[in-house]
C-alpha cells in the first residue's frame, strides 16, 4: 500500500537543479516589457541585429525545394557540410582536421553539452575560468562533473594566468574549459598566452575544450589564436567548439559543431543519434553557403561591432564608479560597477550587481545582465551588437541613473 505521507518527486535533481539561462531570461523579459508598450532598450542577448546575409538565405530557399532535404540525413552531419567545416577550419585557423573529425550540432549549446557529455565522468572536476557564459557550468553539471572556477578580475583584464590554474589543479582535474574571444568579457588571450595555457594543459594530462564562436569578431589589430594550432601535441586532447551563428547572424538557425579526436566524435555522434538525430537539413544547406562563401558581410558587420564598442566603453567609463575595459573581441562589454554598489540611488542601495541591474530596469528600463549570471557579483554585461541609436540612448539612460549615486 503506498504511504500517502510520501510525495513522489515531480522533477529529477539533474534537471530540477538546472538554472534558467540568466541572459535569455533578461532578453525575454525585455521583450515582454516592449510587448506591452515600455520603451525597453535590452542589451541582454548575445545576438547580432543584422539580418542573415541574402546569399544565405536564398541558399536555405532553394534547400527547402528540394525534396532530399526533406528525410532523414546522417546524424554527424550532411556530408558536404563537414567537409566545408574542415575547409572553414584549415582557411581561418590552420588547423587541419578531417571531415570525420567533425559533427554537426543543434547549435554551439549543443556541442557545449555533448563535449561535457561524451568526456567527463561523476567526479571529473573541469577547470572553468571566470567571468564565463552561463551555460558551461550546466553543462558540467549535467555530465556529472564539478566546476573549479578561477576568477580573473579587471585587474588582469579578464584573462586567467597559468600560476592560477595551476593552483586549481587537483588528481580530480579532467578538463580546461577555454574561451577566446570571450563570451561575457570580450578579452582574447594573446597568442603566447596560449601557447603557454596550452602547453600546461598538455604537460598535466589535461583535455581542452576551447569554444571558438566569436573567432571573427577581434578589433585593434588582435587575433584570436587557436588552441590546437598553438599547440599541436594537444590535437589528441582538445575539443573545439563552433558555429554559424554569431559570424553570419544566424542565431535562429541553430546550426554549430564540434571537432575532435575520431573516438571522441565518434561516441559524441552515437549520443546524438539518440538525442536530436541530424540537424535541419535546410539550416544545413544554408551553413554551406555561409562557409564557402566570402567573409565581406562580416566585415561589415565587424566595423559596425568595432564603431558600438568604441562608443560604450566610452560612455560607460564617464560614469563615476564604473570601471570598463576595453573589449578587443566578440561583442560585449564588461564593465565593473563596484564603485556604485552600497550607495544610494532614487532611494534604493544596491548591494549586489544582481540589485543594480534590477534598478536599472525598474527606473530607466533599460535590461543588463549581472555579473552573477558569469561568476562574481560586482560586473554587469552588455551586449552592443543592437543598433547604435538604442546603444547610446540605453547608455544615456544608465549614466543619468548612476550620477544620482550618493
Amino acid at each position: 500500500m503506498t504511504d500517502p505521507t510520501f510525495a513522489p518527486r515531480r522533477v529529477s535533481r539533474r534537471i530540477g537543479a538546472i538554472a534558467e539561462s540568466a541572459t535569455l531570461a533578461v532578453d525575454a523579459k525585455a521583450k515582454a516589457l516592449k510587448a506591452q508598450g515600455r520603451p525597453v532598450i535590452g542589451f541582454g542577448a548575445g545576438e547580432p541585429d543584422f539580418p542573415t546575409p541574402d546569399y544565405i538565405v536564398e541558399a536555405a530557399v532553394e534547400a527547402a525545394r528540394n525534396p532530399a532535404n526533406h528525410r532523414y540525413t546522417p546524424a554527424a552531419g550532411l556530408p558536404e557540410l563537414r567537409e566545408a567545416i574542415a575547409a572553414k577550419t584549415l582557411r581561418d585557423t590552420g588547423y587541419d582536421v578531417k571531415a570525420s573529425q567533425v559533427l554537426v550540432t543543434n547549435g554551439g549549446k549543443q556541442a557545449v553539452y555533448q563535449a561535457f557529455a561524451t568526456i567527463v565522468d561523476p567526479g571529473d572536476e573541469v577547470i572553468l575560468p571566470a567571468p564565463y557564459w552561463t551555460t558551461y557550468p550546466e553543462a558540467i553539471a549535467l555530465a556529472g562533473g564539478t566546476t573549479v572556477e578561477v576568477f580573473a578580475g579587471e585587474d588582469q583584464g579578464y584573462l586567467v594566468t597559468v600560476d592560477q590554474l595551476e593552483a586549481a589543479r587537483t588528481e580530480r582535474t579532467k578538463v580546461l574549459l577555454f574561451c577566446s574571444p570571450s563570451n561575457p568579457t570580450g578579452a582574447v588571450y594573446s597568442p603566447e598566452q596560449v601557447r603557454e595555457i596550452g602547453r600546461w594543459a598538455h604537460a598535466n594530462g589535461i583535455w581542452v575544450i576551447t569554444d571558438e564562436i566569436y573567432e571573427h569578431l577581434t578589433y585593434d589589430g588582435v587575433r584570436a589564436a587557436s588552441m590546437p594550432v598553438e599547440v599541436p601535441e594537444l590535437a589528441d586532447t582538445c575539443i573545439v567548439l563552433n558555429g554559424v551563428a554569431k559570424t553570419y547572424a544566424m542565431t535562429g538557425w541553430r546550426v554549430g559543431w564540434m571537432i575532435g579526436p575520431a573516438d571522441v566524435i565518434a561516441a559524441a555522434t552515437n549520443l546524438q543519434s539518440h538525442l536530436s538525430s541530424n540537424v535541419s537539413n535546410v539550416a544545413q544547406r544554408a551553413a554551406i553557403a555561409a562557409l564557402t562563401g566570402d567573409l565581406s558581410v562580416v566585415e561589415e558587420m565587424k566595423t559596425a561591432f568595432d564603431r558600438r564598442r568604441r562608443t560604450m566603453v566610452e560612455m560607460l567609463n564617464a560614469i563615476p564608479g564604473v570601471e570598463c575595459p576595453t573589449p578587443t573581441g566578440a561583442f560585449y562589454c564588461y564593465p565593473s560597477v563596484k564603485g556604485v554598489l552600497g550607495q544610494t540611488i532614487r532611494g534604493s542601495r544596491p548591494l549586489t550587481s544582481a540589485d543594480l541591474a534590477a534598478l536599472i530596469l525598474d527606473e530607466v528600463e533599460v535590461a543588463v545582465v549581472p555579473g552573477e549570471a558569469f561568476g562574481p557579483s560586482g560586473y554587469l554585461r552588455l551586449s552592443y551588437a543592437l543598433g547604435d541609436d538604442d546603444l547610446v540612448e540605453g547608455v544615456s539612460r544608465i549614466q543619468s541613473l548612476l550620477r544620482e549615486a550618493h
